[in-house]
């Protein structure tokens, strides 16, 4: 999977199962100040990635994301080892 396609499919889950607001989803934007989201929802968004990567997710490696870029990197990683 190209970043591209990462992102789109992160933003795709971030409308679909966490009804934020596509038009508010860029690279930099932070995902709990700017789109509400929690620990919980942190958690369901990882168990979604496993669901659309059909790969492990390690927590350790989400613990620091913030922003849409940092999941997309770490998803990006994850796919491509």
């Amino acid at each position: 999977m190209t970043n591209e396609e990462i992102q789109k499919t992160i933003t795709d889950v971030l409308v679909a199962d966490f009804e934020c607001d596509r038009e508010k989803i860029t690279l930099d934007t932070n995902l709990f100040t700017e789109l509400d989201l929690d620990s919980i929802d942190a958690v369901d968004l990882v168990v979604r990635l496993q669901q659309v990567t059909k790969k492990k997710v390690n927590p350790e490696d989400f613990r620091q994301i913030r922003t849409l870029r940092d999941v997309v990197a770490a998803v990006s990683k994850l796919v491509n080892e």
